[in-house]
C-alpha cells in the first residue's frame, strides 16, 4: 500500500541474535549478559540472544553457570513485582517452544534445565537451556520467542563468525571478550545492524536502531532515524 503512492519506510523485522562469548572472558560476567540478553520479556524480544556460542575451553564451565542461573529464574504473574518469566503471548507461541525443544533433543542437544511447561499455566514455560545444540537444528535457524537458551561450543573466531552471519536475519549481535582487538575485528565482521560488546542493552533515542538482510530497512532513532522521511534539495545557482 505505501509502494503505491512512494511513502517512506522503516522497518524493523525481527532478528535471531548471535551471542559469542570467547575464552578471555569473565565467566560470571558473561552468563549474567547471556541471562539478560536471552530472558528479557521472557524471550519474546526481537532482540533476544537465540544462539549463544561459547569457545570450547569455557564451555562446560559455562553451561554448568549458566545452568544454575537460569535454574533460579522466578517464573510467574507478569503483573507480579518478583517475576521474572511471564507467560508467552498465546498457545501457538508455547507450541513453537515445544517443537524447537524437542527438534533440538532428537538432533542430539542436551536439555540442562527446564525443557517442558510450567505448572503456573497453560502459556507458561520453564526457563530452558540445551547444550550442545548443532547447527542444522530448527532453533538455530529460527526465531525461537521463548524462554530457550540453545548453546552450542565453536574452536575459532572465523568459524565463530561463519556460523553468526549463516542467517537471512541481522539485526544484533552480542560480543562478550576482553580483548580489544578482538572486539575491533568482530564488530566489523558480523554482518548484524548493531553489535553489543560486553553489554546487552544497546537502545535509547540516539541510537540508529535497526538491521540488515531480511531483519528490517532504516533506522529508528537518531540523526539517521530523521533522515530516513526527509527529502535532498538541490539548488543549483546561476552567479555568473
Amino acid at each position: 500500500q505505501s509502494a503505491a503512492t512512494m511513502k517512506r519506510l522503516v522497518m524493523e523485522l525481527g532478528g535471531h541474535a548471535p551471542l559469542i562469548v570467547f575464552d578471555d572472558a569473565d565467566i560470571d560476567k558473561a552468563v549474567t549478559i547471556a541471562l539478560d540478553a536471552k530472558f528479557a520479556t521472557s524471550g519474546q524480544d526481537c532482540l533476544a540472544a537465540n544462539r549463544i556460542y561459547v569457545q570450547r575451553p569455557i564451555y562446560d564451565h559455562f553451561c554448568s553457570a549458566f545452568a544454575r542461573r537460569i535454574e533460579q529464574l522466578r517464573v510467574g504473574n507478569g503483573l507480579s513485582t518478583d517475576a521474572e518469566i511471564g507467560p508467552l503471548m498465546h498457545e501457538r507461541a508455547i507450541k513453537k517452544v515445544e517443537e524447537q525443544v524437542a527438534d533440538a533433543l532428537t538432533h542430539g542437544a542436551r536439555c540442562l534445565s527446564g525443557g517442558k511447561r510450567h505448572a503456573a499455566g497453560p502459556l507458561f514455560y520453564q526457563p530452558t537451556l540445551l547444550a550442545d545444540v548443532p547447527d542444522e537444528a530448527l532453533i538455530m535457524r529460527e526465531e525461537t520467542f521463548g524462554p530457550v537458551a540453545a548453546v552450542a561450543p565453536f574452536d575459532d573466531e572465523a568459524e565463530v563468525v561463519g556460523r553468526a552471519n549463516a542467517t537471512e536475519y541481522g539485526l544484533v549481535a552480542y560480543v562478550v571478550t576482553e580483548n580489544g582487538a578482538r572486539q575491533a575485528r568482530m564488530g566489523r565482521a558480523l554482518d548484524y545492524g548493531m553489535v553489543a560488546i560486553n553489554r546487552v542493552k544497546i537502545t535509547g533515542a540516539p541510537i540508529p536502531f535497526g538491521g540488515v538482510k531480511q531483519s528490517g530497512i532504516g533506522r529508528e532513532g537518531s540523526r539517521h532515524g530523521l533522515e530516513a522521511f526527509t527529502d535532498l534539495k538541490y539548488l543549483c545557482l546561476d552567479v555568473a
